[in-house]
């Protein structure tokens, strides 16, 4: 069975399933090696990470590597940009977490077509076929998304501020921009030899689904999922993508405790529900997971953990059944200490279950 039929069939079992390898290049060759052979060990059959262009040739040979593992990737591109394009600093003490960049406004089609082109007729020559594509990841939020302003409002921003609000017209006309550049990725996928069928999927989502001020204070804005969604339909995203691509970090309070878990199940409907209608396009969940607060070994926390995980597994599971959810990649198995499931030298039970049968 292929990766495509895996992406596209409604049966549980069947869902491409997975982890996130963050930055594979912060680890030498020897370690790569080390961790794709304890993944293959483990019964993981894809991984999920995202490249650079500056970083071609390293993540091409990150891949081979994982190919020859039998490992295939699900893989996040980012465009290129117009040359000149302004850059956001870096300002971690002021604002951690807000990555530098160019804004998504300057995103220039043509150079991003021939780098998309060049580098699926190199994974062609290669014999490897991916197990996903992606554009762009969580730009739903400053974060990831320089034409936000820095400090922000603290808000949320809704459909009618996309048309309206100074901020939220900038915000648009970069969301815009985008489409742009997933349409010529589309048309280098479907040109590929051995990716024509490879599930492209548009930008992660972080799960904000309340509009207006965030619950807890914080110097940045970012927008709704369903304003999100909503907008990019409007302007011709559903043509594009073969499904959609939502992240969700759940709380994990009171483990153990089934009110909570019925909390935590709801709490993926409310954002998944309106994303991923019956008869409509699925959904790939490419980020879940939760955080270890320990560092310790042997791990004290991973009842817990594993407690929280299978609650969450439950409710993937009837996503799966109704034939909204064609994808699930946890975060993450290596490369992110806080979330990782490899701790204390091997994997953790929780692990298990996060790759359990649905």
């Amino acid at each position: 069975m292929t990766l495509a039929t895996l992406a596209s069939t409604t049966h549980a079992q069947d869902i491409v399933r997975g982890v996130n390898f963050v930055h594979p290049l912060q680890f030498d060759a020897a370690t790569q090696e080390a961790k794709l052979s304890e993944l293959q060990a483990n019964g993981v059959r894809v991984i999920r990470f995202g490249m650079y262009a500056q970083d071609e040739e390293k993540n091409l040979t990150f891949i081979q590597r994982a190919h020859d593992h039998q490992i295939a990737v699900a893989l996040i591109l980012h465009g290129l940009y117009t040359p000149g394009a302004p850059i956001r600093p870096f300002q971690p003490k002021t604002f951690p977490g807000m990555w530098p960049g160019p804004p998504l406004s300057a995103l220039d089609p043509a150079l991003s077509a021939r780098y998309f082109q060049d580098l699926l007729a190199k994974l062609d020559q290669h014999g490897i076929a991916l197990a996903g594509l992606e554009l762009e990841n969580e730009i739903n939020m400053a974060g990831n998304d320089p034409d936000f302003r820095l400090p922000g409002e603290g808000r949320v921003l809704g459909l009618a501020d996309l048309a309206n609000d100074p901020e939220g017209r900038q915000v648009a006309a970069g969301y815009l921009q985008y489409l742009k550049v997933l349409t010529v990725l589309k048309q280098a996928r479907d040109q590929s030899r051995l990716n024509r069928h490879t599930p492209l999927l548009p930008t992660s989502l972080v799960d904000i689904e309340q509009e207006g001020p965030w619950p807890t204070p914080k110097p940045y804005d970012g927008v709704s999922v369903g304003a999100f969604m909503a907008f990019m339909r409007a302007h011709g995203l559903d043509p594009l993508v073969d499904a959609y691509n939502l992240h969700t970090y759940p709380w994990g309070d009171h483990p153990g405790d089934p009110a909570a878990a019925i909390h935590r199940i709801r709490r993926l409907r409310a954002l998944a529900d309106p994303v991923c209608t019956p008869g409509g396009k699925p959904c790939w969940v490419t980020e879940w997971g939760f955080t270890y607060m320990s560092r310790a070994c042997p791990v004290t926390e991973d009842d817990a953990h594993a407690l929280v995980v299978q609650d969450m597994m439950t409710g993937f599971g009837q996503l799966a059944r109704e034939g909204r959810l064609t994808g699930l990649i946890y975060y993450a198995w290596t490369g992110d200490p806080q979330f990782d499931l490899t701790r204390c030298g091997g994997p953790t039970p929780s692990s298990r279950l996060a790759l359990a049968p649905l």
